[in-house]
């Protein structure tokens, strides 16, 4: 048995059968459900939630108050009878315009939601690497700094030793100077020595005493 469900909507479907010369003046029974376990309980009318009888005169039905979004299982069977294999079908119903739209715009806020979280995540790490980067920069700056300040202090320090250098050399001269002092001081004493001794010398000759 060919089943056809179509027109489908969120609430509705119809459902066209092939007729059966066996039904004759009976009826055909038709069984929804939307609960899978149809299927494992091997096709037992039992198991089906909803069936309606309809007249051998018709081949198909409209089926009202159906979920949205679900997945039927549908069977078409000769009066009260089992049905078999060859006489289900399974079709889904529409999903409800307002709550996919609803539904589509959530997913589309979540997604754009994870997407800045994954984009700030990423912002942070780098932001963090590079304070780290510089943070563990300063103390080597810093040594780097102190090196230089001690290299410019010991070289200030030598260049201050050569600045003291001409003073060690201005009291060398000034010892020079003295000893020159002292030299031309026994000098002009010796000079004034030999002075007096010339003029006693003239005195004598002149007095007519002179030593011989």
């Amino acid at each position: 048995m060919g089943i056809v469900v179509y027109n489908i909507s969120t609430t509705s479907a119809r459902v066209n059968w092939p007729s059966s010369p066996s039904c004759l003046d009976t009826f055909y029974s038709v069984m929804y459900d939307p609960n899978w376990n149809s299927l494992l309980m091997g096709y037992k009318r039992k198991s089906f939630m909803h069936e309606e009888r309809i007249p051998v005169s018709q081949t198909s039905t409209h089926l009202a108050n159906l979920l949205p979004q679900t997945a039927y299982f549908l069977c078409v069977t000769c009066q009260a009878a089992n049905p078999v294999r060859d006489q289900c079908q399974v079709f889904s119903t529409l999903s409800d315009n307002s709550e996919g739209h609803d539904r589509a715009g959530w997913e589309l806020a979540m997604g754009v939601w994870l997407t800045c979280c994954i984009l700030l995540l990423v912002i942070a790490g780098i932001l963090l690497w590079g304070c780290l980067h510089t943070i563990c920069s300063i103390p080597s700056q810093a040594a780097d700094s102190c090196h230089v300040v001690t290299n410019s202090t010991c070289q200030d320090m030598s260049g201050s030793g050569r600045l003291y250098t001409p003073r060690s050399g201005s009291e060398d001269s000034a010892k020079h100077a003295t000893i020159i002092q002292r030299s031309l001081l026994s000098a002009q004493t010796t000079g004034h020595i030999i002075t007096q001794d010339h003029e006693l010398r003239t005195l004598a000759k002149l007095s007519g005493t002179e030593p011989v």
